[in-house]
């Protein structure tokens, strides 16, 4: 029996996989499917599930109620698109100059700027995000700041209050996700040839033509990778808005959150979060599908 384990080179590997296998079934499989579930169904009197089929919940999602047309919920799902597009191109914009900086800078040095980008990484998410607060606030320290330049030179100033506000939550999630923009496009553009460089100067190329024919391209591959891991949290989170948004600015994350624990409406939640799970399901494939990136992490 043993002599068999040994030759068989499929049920060494099915082992060795089964403790991951069972762990992915029980936390992410099961729920997932029971969630499929709830959202068929219906809120009882209490709070709990009516296990039905209906597509109520999907209908009420696309605006289409009993008492009529509503865009309420159609709103905040073109908010949270229109927010995580405005996070991601702002942070493909910050992000690629840093980390093509870091890709040219000398080997000796390039750990130390890693280490510099990682750095705000240590520091819990909720605190970071409070202290955004202290900061944008209308007696905090960037009002206070200009108001002493202000004073120094004799201007008049007028303190603002940027919290809460959309565009404070936008200023959060671009510092939240930025190191998750940066870190891929570095890996892409390290790997880039310098000869692929010095073939573009024989070839008569200066460095603008250079950068747009030879860096944008090969980096390409992370700036995707970057922007799935920006742009799919960006849309479920709800820490970033309810904290820097005041619980006034709604996304599709405070809407699943709100329906699961504070309207103990199970089976509305359930549906909003399928919705937004086939929508970054789409997009993921898109992605890798017309990018190519599923080849570029084979080949990498």
């Amino acid at each position: 029996m043993f002599q068999r384990f040994r030759e068989n080179r499929g049920l060494q590997g099915f082992l060795l996989i089964l403790p991951t296998l069972i762990v992915m079934i029980a936390l992410l499989v099961i729920p997932l499917i029971m969630t499929v579930i709830t959202s068929f169904g219906q809120r009882n009197a209490d709070g709990g599930v009516i296990y039905t089929f209906t597509l109520e919940n999907y209908w009420r999602l696309a605006g289409f109620t009993p008492e009529g047309w509503d865009d309420l919920y159609l709103r905040i799902l073109l908010r949270s698109l229109w927010l995580a597009l405005q996070t991601t191109i702002i942070v493909i914009l910050m992000a690629f100059p840093l980390a093509y900086f870091i890709a040219r800078a000398p080997e000796r040095r390039r750990n130390f700027y890693l280490f510099l980008v990682l750095i705000p990484l240590w520091t819990n998410f909720v605190i970071r995000i409070y202290a955004w607060v202290m900061i944008l606030r209308g007696q905090g320290v960037l009002n206070s700041t200009l108001g002493m330049f202000a004073g120094m030179l004799n201007l008049p100033f007028q303190p603002f209050d940027f919290y809460p506000s959309q565009g404070a939550v936008l200023i959060g999630m671009v510092y939240e996700f930025l190191p998750f923009m940066i870190l891929p496009i570095y890996t892409s553009l390290e790997k880039i040839e310098p000869n692929l460089y010095e073939a573009a100067a024989d070839l008569y190329a200066n460095p603008v033509r250079t950068f747009f024919r030879v860096t944008v391209p090969l980096s390409m591959p992370g700036v995707v990778a970057g922007t799935i891991l920006t742009f799919v949290p960006v849309i479920g989170t709800f820490v970033v808005s309810d904290i820097l948004g005041g619980r006034q600015v709604i996304l599709v994350g405070n809407l699943v959150q709100n329906q699961f624990l504070s309207a103990r409406n199970p089976p509305f939640g359930s549906a909003a979060s399928i919705i937004l799970l086939l929508f970054t399901l789409a997009l993921t494939l898109y992605y890798t599908r017309r990018f190519g990136l599923g080849e570029e992490i084979a080949a990498g």
